[in-house]
């Protein structure tokens, strides 16, 4: 009968199962001497009943959250498989019915990887981005300080204030005169102004007392859509020529007039140039837009034009160029606000050295606001989509046909023909005005490369360099930059032209005669 033992552990049924090796062990079996065991005979006989474990809580609580985060990866991974090999196969109802038109929007949007490096996978960088820019704009809408930053002045709403005429189309275009009057003006000055400006931009800060010692009359507008001037229903920059015709007929404008413009007002002086040169007797530009994407542009300068620029505002170029309508969400939020933003946001540029100086005059701030405000007064996006559209689309002309050039006709046979016994006809083409071009090198809206596509295309072109400017710092309130504009467009100063009183007809002599009492 077999003996029952209660009082065996299991480490005694554990060595009745062993024969004795006779091996002793003067510490545990890791070596450690901490906790040794002595193997005698069959039996271990531990010294200490418990071993201390050596991981604190800290550590086990972070073991366990990254096996889950190993556990989540791998259910990520599997799920994206399951994913690949049920719905993205071409078998599958989701490629089918949307396969086509995913293409083409991809095919579309491809440009936008040449703002990638060469090393970087287009799937995931884009996903990178658009991970960073929804995490950005979260923290934006959460920031409680964001309104506290700086205070914001409100837009406020004018009367009206604008001397309006009537165009041909029956639209009515607002327009602001400054300096001498139409029949003592030596100098006639017509300005077009730049993107979200209007009217009374002109040359900002210009004095009375200097129109008057050159006798200019200086005539600014509102484009279409901007101000007080009615918008056009479907306005290019052949039209915008054929406005300022218009205009400077109805103010009397008799002789050739001058041009005046800065930055992207310039695209509507480029259209006169090109469309009514013989009504201009020269052109004053400083630092003028021209199209970003002129095919004609070598790759050195174009390169060295977009690298100047921000992201966003590579963005607003691209977007105005293949996709216009989706212009009007950033345009409502940012230019038809209730209260102002600083230039440089609304603008989307990084100013030089010298601008950041002007900016921060309180005279500059308050003559941006009212020109913003006046420039957003009929509360319209289209204008501003229409504007950005004209200067990054196909202007119908490229700066090369003002170049002055000889064209000789010799087209046919009897043209031909004539041409081998005698000169044949020939006669200057492009602009035969002047063109002044100022340009500050330290430029962050309009780069220095632009002027230098300007001076290759038209090599008769006056360009003046200036070092130490940037886009702002020459043309706003610079009482000796527009003494030197005006100096080098028309010379030593003369004053306005003196009325001659016109001699008395017979008549009229008669009638004082007979006035005079006996």
């Amino acid at each position: 009968m077999v003996e029952v033992r209660g009082g065996d552990t299991w480490t005694e049924e554990l060595a009745s199962l062993i024969e004795d090796s006779g091996v002793r062990y003067g510490g545990d079996l890791n070596g450690s001497s901490a906790t040794p065991f002595e193997v005698r005979g069959s039996v271990y006989a531990p010294q200490s009943e418990s071993v201390e474990s050596g991981e604190s809580l800290k550590e086990q609580a972070w073991g366990f959250v990254m096996a889950w985060c190993e556990i989540l990866f791998e259910l990520g991974r599997g799920f994206r498989d399951i994913l690949r090999q049920n719905l993205m196969n071409e078998d599958s109802y989701i490629v089918r019915k949307f396969g086509g038109p995913c293409s083409k929007v991809s095919k579309r949007l491809s440009f936008l990887n040449d703002f990638l490096p060469e090393d970087r996978d287009p799937v995931h960088a884009w996903s990178v981005v658009l991970f960073v820019f929804i995490l950005a704009l979260a923290a934006i809408s959460v920031d409680p300080s964001r309104e506290t930053v700086a205070p914001m002045t409100k837009v406020r709403k004018h009367p009206p204030s604008a001397s309006r005429v009537q165009l041909p189309d029956g639209r009515y275009m607002a327009y602001h005169e400054q300096g001498v009057s139409s029949d003592t003006a030596r100098f006639s000055l017509v300005a077009p102004h730049s993107f979200l400006s209007s009217r009374l931009a002109g040359l900002p800060g210009v004095k009375r007392s200097l129109l008057e010692e050159y006798g200019i009359r200086f005539v600014t507008y509102d484009l279409p859509g901007f101000g007080e001037s009615d918008p056009h229903p479907a306005r290019d920059l052949n039209s915008s020529a054929m406005d300022i015709l218009h205009l400077v007929n109805a103010v009397n404008v008799s002789d050739k007039f001058w041009l005046l413009c800065h930055s992207s007002g310039c695209i509507h002086a480029w259209a006169s140039l090109r469309y009514i040169p013989e009504r201009i007797a020269g052109a004053a530009m400083l630092a003028p837009m021209i199209n970003p994407y002129d095919p004609h542009m070598t790759k050195e300068e174009t390169k060295r034009t977009w690298e100047k620029w921000l992201p966003k505002r590579k963005m607003m170029y691209s977007l105005a160029r293949r996709f216009p309508k989706l212009l009007s969400f950033f345009y409502r939020k940012s230019f038809l606000p209730e209260e102002h933003d600083k230039i440089d946001k609304l603008l989307s540029f990084s100013p030089g050295k010298k601008d950041k100086l002007v900016i921060e005059e309180p005279e500059f701030e308050e003559f941006w606001q009212r020109d913003v405000e006046e420039s957003v007064r009929q509360g319209k996006i289209r204008p501003f989509i229409e504007e950005a559209v004209m200067q990054v689309s196909n202007w119908g002309f490229d700066l090369r046909e003002l170049h002055v050039q000889k064209k000789c006709q010799t087209r046919g046979i009897l043209l031909w023909l004539k041409s081998m016994y005698s000169q044949a006809d020939c006669e200057l083409a492009g602009f035969l005005g002047l063109t002044h071009i100022w340009q500050g090198l330290d430029d962050r809206v309009v780069p220095p490369s632009m002027m230098e596509y300007i001076e290759r295309v038209l090599p008769e072109a006056v360009i003046h360099k200036l070092p130490n400017e940037a886009h702002f710092s020459y043309f706003y309130f610079c009482d000796q930059c527009h003494r030197q504009i005006f100096a080098t467009l028309f010379g030593t100063p003369q004053g306005p032209v003196e009325r001659q009183e016109e001699p008395a007809s017979e008549e009229a002599k008669e009638e004082e005669v007979l006035q005079i009492p006996s």
